[in-house]
């Protein structure tokens, strides 16, 4: 699947990038690597299946952390003060970029705390409603919601989640 030619794809790069180290004189990794998640769920997965294919690959252990709340931030907090040794890898979403604008204070700077190494996955979001709902489309929910308003709810993930961000 395309989920895990990505995962074959970091893991040749992360063997490229090992090579040439080594042939720099330069030995990586001669401890473990953490891979910090601020997910549960498809996100934390996702790092777990990167770190099984990581670990033999580099020759060193991989284990993934999971730094949870606040929609993601703790995490990216925590990788972010970790020190710039590649010894700390981080599973990204897209709150790593919009929570700076809907919190107050994240403890971290996306552009500048953060190389991105490559993109894993992509999740599409999508609407639903209950077959009684009398709407087919978004512009007949959104008709219909301007005509009952208070009336119509939503759910997601969290304040400045994806989904919450996509019905706002």
């Amino acid at each position: 699947t395309s989920r895990w030619s990505l995962v074959t794809s970091l893991c040749a790069l992360i063997c490229a990038l090992a090579g040439a180290q080594q042939a720099q004189a330069q030995a990586y990794p001669v401890k473990p690597v953490r891979v910090i998640t601020g997910f549960a769920g498809g996100s934390d997965l996702m790092a777990r299946l990167v770190a099984q294919q990581l670990s033999p690959a580099l020759g060193q252990q991989v284990y993934v952390e999971q730094r949870l709340g606040a929609a993601g931030s703790i995490g990216f907090e925590a990788a972010a003060k970790s020190p710039p040794d590649g010894y700390t890898l981080l599973l990204g979403a897209i709150t790593l970029t919009t929570n700076p604008y809907i919190y107050r204070r994240v403890g971290y700077d996306p552009i500048k705390d953060f190389a991105p190494i490559m993109l894993l996955s992509t999740i599409p979001n999508g609407l639903f409603v209950h077959p009684t709902v009398p709407a087919r489309s978004l512009r007949e929910l959104v008709e219909l919601a301007r005509k009952s308003p208070g009336k119509i709810a939503y759910g997601s993930g969290g304040v400045g989640s994806a989904n919450h961000l996509a019905a706002e």
